[in-house]
């Protein structure tokens, strides 16, 4: 199985060599990890490449635009995509290839660094049991931080859509029309706090929506917004 290690940037030159050399100590080696630059200002391309990334330049700005533009440029049988500030634990890849067989996308659960460890340990249970509901009601929460796809399967259904969020989670969807979308629930990644700049509860209701609401309802009836 070759797995290319997509990682969408934007002036990441602090997080980056966190997330690089996380990817690059995976049990599971994978057969190339790709940088996105998207359009950064910093030294994100010069840190890519000193660390022995494979860069890929996506002038587009917009998460949604440089996650496709890996897709696109993998070379992999298999994408995994994670993010410049998140740190994969040694056997992510590992753990996802391992539920991959028959599937067209993989994921795994977030726990939060930066925080408390009562904040980090509930991040990781609360997104646990989120994911495990998700799954059991048959709605695959995808999260850009800790995911992996069938490069043939997601370029079927279009890829990323272009949207101003949720472009993993609405990718997911389209995916689990093809075939499984499966929980990898040992596949764990470890991710910034800056996702809670606006605090638990502005974290914990768009949670709550992606829970009660269909992921197209974000999009509009066309199920993309341009941005």
């Amino acid at each position: 199985m070759r797995i290319s290690v997509v990682i969408p940037a934007h002036n990441e030159e602090a997080y980056l060599p966190g997330a690089l050399k996380a990817v690059f100590a995976q049990t599971l080696p994978p057969f190339e990890v790709i940088v996105v630059d998207n359009a950064s200002t910093d030294r994100t391309r010069e840190v890519a490449e000193a660390l022995g990334a494979r860069v890929v330049f996506c002038g587009r700005k917009g998460v949604a635009y440089a996650r496709q533009a890996g897709l696109l440029a993998a070379r992999g049988e298999w994408v995994a995509m994670t993010d410049a500030d998140s740190l994969p634990t040694p056997r992510w890849l590992e753990r996802l290839a391992q539920r991959a067989l028959g599937a067209v996308a993989v994921y795994g659960p977030l726990r939060f660094y930066g925080v408390s460890p009562l904040e980090a340990a509930f991040s990781e249970w609360g997104y646990r049991a989120f994911l495990s509901l998700m799954a059991l009601l048959g709605r695959p929460n995808l999260a850009g931080a800790n995911m992996m796809v069938l490069k043939e399967a997601a370029l079927e259904v279009g890829g990323f859509p272009e949207v101003e969020a949720r472009e993993d989670v609405l990718l997911g969807w389209r995916l689990k029309a093809l075939g499984p979308v499966r929980y990898a629930r040992d596949a764990l990644v470890l991710t910034s706090a800056r996702r809670l700049k606006g605090g638990w509860g502005r974290f914990l209701l768009r949670q709550a929506r992606n829970l009660l609401g269909d992921p197209r309802g974000y999009f509009g009836e066309a199920g993309e917004r341009e941005r």
